[in-house]
């Protein structure tokens, strides 16, 4: 049984040890709790919040646990849903709490590391990045430290798996054991405090600066630290694209379409008579045909090198760094730097950036960054279509889709500042050290990726494929675009085929994409067709979770603008560009 039976476990059964892993975001938390959970982990909301955090089962001699991994926080002041949610465990009760301290910045840490004494539950104390310390030139005493916490504490290396299992030994053997409870201080008796313990622990000894905390201080400042991003950003652009081209062209493109879509074109051949459920299967838009191409072949290989190089990205620490250097011009719409992770996330799937957005300092940075991603940000899967689209066929066009991009971004940022009430608070962003990520969290976190994108996108995707292929063969696409006729091919200039882009486009974004490869368009159609894909609908899953975190009321209005902004700029594309082709003979 749990020592503290009257707790409320949100989790698994009694006879499991309830352990809180808690720390300042950005500790190394995450990597301890992959390597002490295993592969089976479970993400859930909060009751009555939208905050996750993430459980897991762990077994030790012959002892079950679960650790669950609460939302990182600096103190316990409630002022934020992620606070709350921390104080809500705690008050719920646990058997023992690994508190995740960072060695490179110990007085930070111990205000959190203080608070938690307030509460009648075991602590052990985990000394992260001892490593990261050492070379940084900083000692500390962990026999002090231990003296003056009066807990026991554990120096760790996480992503070198050094002092974990002491850790789960500690934490384990505090299970049943009387806290020793302290006084509520007062932010200034707290940070007496800790000015007494670091003084009495920590010391400094001065080491010639080596090239990664060069490259750290360098990367902060505009210059080189702009350059250094573009190059970054640039080559990160070049693997997912180059990459996505040559594993289309080489080895996904040649399987499907020599392989797999004859294979099942000789299976329904041989089974389905011809017609229209022959053609639904196999034919111009069969499911089997279309279904496996356009979400495995053409989209995939994208959004799987897009993670790969996100989550390098992230767990190296330096996206934050991308944070500092675009502090300046994001403050020119109304927010700070710290919100560029979630819009940069935007580009992987706007769900989890939109979710993203709570960590925002004030309402109206949080619903201007969830705007800007639903409105001129596009997602992995439709980059992969305008790769996909633009990439083989013309360049340029793909670079000016991209620019509109940025264009809107900043247009849109700029006219909401001035409408929504309210003023951004500076930027407050943890800047961790550049690391190797950890290969076991990096390869976890990245499988977890591609599940949910499985999950989230290839069954809305295949269900519009499905929708595509009916419409296609049952002549409800002729009905279509006879009604809308005016507005695709006045309007846009494009074939009346492209209203399958449109009917699909509400589904998911990028399917408003796919269908106009199967058209033979020109230059200037391929770049509106993307205009109008770029802006169009948030797709359904977004859809659902601005409503969820805002209001109908919001998710409507975002659905129209974006919408209005899709026929407006495509269609002055096209009627500027048609007039300039006509000019120039």
């Amino acid at each position: 049984m749990s020592c503290h039976s009257e707790q409320v476990v949100p989790v698994s059964s009694e006879d499991k040890i309830k352990i809180l892993l808690m720390g300042n975001p950005n500790v190394g938390k995450s990597v301890i709790f992959s390597k002490l959970t295993g592969v089976h982990v479970t993400s859930s909301n909060y009751v009555g919040t939208t905050v996750d955090y993430t459980y897991g089962d762990v077994n030790y001699k012959n002892k079950k646990g679960v650790i669950i991994d609460v939302p990182g926080t600096y103190s316990l002041e409630a002022s934020s849903e992620a606070e709350r949610v921390a104080t809500s465990f705690l008050e719920e009760g646990a058997d023992v709490i690994i508190c995740v301290l960072d060695a490179t910045n110990l007085a930070r840490n111990l205000d959190l590391a203080l608070s938690l004494r307030e509460y009648p539950i075991p602590i052990v104390y985990s000394l992260n990045l001892i490593d990261v310390a050492e070379r940084d030139g900083i000692k500390i005493d962990k026999d002090k430290l231990e003296v003056m916490l009066k807990a026991p504490v554990i120096p760790t290396v996480a992503i070198k798996n050094k002092g974990l299992r002491e850790l789960l030994d500690r934490a384990f053997s505090l299970c049943g054991q009387k806290a020793e409870t302290f006084p509520k201080q007062s932010e200034d008796e707290r940070w007496a405090t800790i000015n007494e313990i670091t003084n009495e622990v920590q010391s400094y000894e001065y080491k010639e600066p080596t090239f990664i905390q060069k490259l750290e201080y360098l990367t902060l400042k505009p210059w080189p630290g702009i350059p250094i991003a573009l190059l970054v950003l640039i080559l990160s652009l070049g693997v997912v694209v180059g990459g996505g081209k040559a594993l289309r062209a080489l080895i996904l493109l040649p399987l499907v379409n020599n392989v797999i879509t004859p294979f099942f074109t000789r299976i329904v051949s041989f089974i389905v008579p011809e017609g229209i459920f022959r053609n639904l299967l196999v034919g111009e838009f069969g499911i089997l045909k279309i279904g496996i191409e356009w979400p495995f072949a053409l989209i995939l290989p994208y959004v799987f090198l897009f993670y790969v190089v996100f989550s390098f990205l992230e767990d190296s620490g330096y996206l934050p760094r991308i944070g500092v250097l675009a502090d300046g011009a994001l403050k020119k719409i109304g927010v700070q730097g710290g919100n560029i992770i979630p819009m940069m996330l935007g580009y992987g799937c706007a769900v989890p950036a939109i979710l993203g957005t709570r960590a925002a300092t004030t309402y109206k940075e949080r619903i201007m960054v969830a705007t800007l991603v639903s409105f001129a940000i596009p997602c992995a899967s439709q980059s992969g279509a305008f790769f996909a689209l633009l990439g083989d066929k013309s360049f340029l066009a793909l670079i000016l889709v991209y620019l509109l991009s940025f264009m809107t971004l900043f247009t849109v940022g700029i006219i909401m500042d001035k409408v929504i009430k309210g003023k951004g608070q500076p930027m407050l962003l943890e800047i961790p050290n550049l690391l190797l990520p950890d290969r076991t969290s990096y390869f976890k976190k990245l499988k977890i990726r591609m599940k949910h994108f499985l999950m989230d996108a290839e069954g809305p995707m295949f269900v519009g494929i499905g929708i595509a292929a009916l419409v296609a063969e049952t002549g409800v696409l002729n009905s279509i675009s006879t009604m809308i006729g005016p507005l695709v091919e006045g309007w846009l200039g494009l074939p009346k085929e492209a209203s399958l882009s449109l009917l699909l486009g509400i589904i998911r974004r990028e399917l408003a994409v796919l269908p106009l490869l199967e058209l033979d368009l020109s230059t200037l159609q391929l770049l509106v067709g993307s205009v109008v894909a770029l802006f169009y609908l948030p797709c359904l899953a977004v859809f659902g979770v601005l409503t969820k975190e805002f209001s109908l009321k919001v998710s409507l209005g975002i659905g129209v603008a974006t919408i209005t902004s899709a026929f407006l700029f495509a269609g002055l594309i096209n009627q500027i560009g048609s007039l300039i082709l006509a000019l120039v003979g």
